[in-house]
C-alpha cells in the first residue's frame, strides 16, 4: 500500500530574540509549510504516520515539524488542484518518496538518509 503523509511546520518567532517559552510569555508560533511524504513498505496508515514522525519529525523550542494528515495515494491525488498545472505539478514534484523496508535495510537513497539525519540535528558523512 502507498500512503501520503503530510507534515506541518511551526516556527517559534519568540525564540529568535527571547527564550521562546510559553511560561515566560515569549512563545510566538506561526504556521509555515510542510512536506508531503509518499510512504511505502507499511500496511497501515498509522504506521506510515508514526514512521514519518519518528524519522523526520522535529520538536525543538524554535521549530517543530509533525505529521498532520495521512491518506492513501489515490485520495491524496484526488485532492490535488485539478485546474492549475503549475500547482499540481509543483506538489507532485516536491513529494519525498521513502520506502520503510528499504530505509531500515540500508537501501534507500542517500538523500533520504541525509534528510532524516538533518531532522535530528545530525550530518550524514559519506
Amino acid at each position: 500500500m502507498t500512503y501520503m503523509v503530510t507534515t506541518q511546520i511551526l516556527e517559534n518567532y519568540g525564540s529568535h530574540d527571547a527564550d521562546g517559552k510559553f511560561e515566560s510569555g515569549n512563545a510566538y508560533w506561526k504556521f509555515k509549510g510542510g512536506t508531503d511524504y509518499q510512504v511505502t513498505g507499511v500496511d497501515r496508515p498509522a504506521d506510515a504516520m508514526a514512521f514519518i514522525m519518528a524519522v523526520f519529525g522535529q520538536d525543538e523550542i524554535d521549530f517543530k515539524e509533525m505529521p498532520t494528515k495521512v491518506k492513501d495515494l489515490n485520495a491524496w491525488l484526488d485532492d490535488l488542484p485539478q485546474d492549475d498545472g503549475y500547482s499540481r505539478d509543483y506538489l507532485l514534484d516536491s513529494v519525498v518518496h521513502v520506502d520503510v523496508k528499504k530505509f531500515f535495510d540500508g537501501e534507500e537513497s542517500k538523500s533520504i538518509y541525509r534528510l532524516a539525519a538533518s531532522a535530528k540535528g545530525k550530518t550524514l558523512i559519506d
